[in-house]
């Protein structure tokens, strides 16, 4: 059951990024382009998202649990440190550069189109790549 409901909910979130548009590079370049042909359609579907997001947290919230898991896994940090605000960076200018986000991807590896699949290995070589960091940064402080 919880493998169907997961492919349910990436179904929905897949077709939503799609008609909204957040799959297509030139619509979100377009966005970004505030100086030029700046398209603001997809600051609509930002702040419709926050707002059902918003709304959806404040009756999920009053369950003792979700329906797939146990506890809830909410951020307890507040904090910003230079992984955070490292990697936030990257993948803005990475959206900024491609036109595609990790949830715009995703769901237009269905095009068949190269730089999508481009995109997606090059992203998957950054994951690596971090994990490899990360590992690396632990091991030279537990040295130390």
């Amino acid at each position: 059951m919880r493998l169907v409901l997961s492919y349910l909910i990436g179904l929905v979130f897949g077709v939503g990024i799609s008609i909204s548009g957040m799959a297509n590079p030139a619509k979100v370049l377009s966005f970004f382009d505030i100086a030029g042909a700046w398209d603001p359609s997809l600051a609509f579907v930002m702040g419709g998202a926050l707002s059902v997001t918003a709304l959806g947290y404040r009756f999920v919230l009053k369950r003792p649990s979700p329906m797939l898991a146990s506890s809830f896994q909410l951020p307890t940090r507040r904090d910003l440190d230079m992984p955070l605000i490292g990697g936030s960076a990257v993948f803005g200018i990475g959206w900024g550069i491609a036109g595609f986000c990790p949830g715009g991807a995703l769901p237009a590896l269905g095009t068949g189109r190269s730089e999508v699949f481009i995109f997606v290995a090059a992203l998957l070589v950054g994951i690596i790549a971090a994990k490899a960091l990360q590992s690396m940064s632990l091991r030279t402080r537990k040295v130390a």
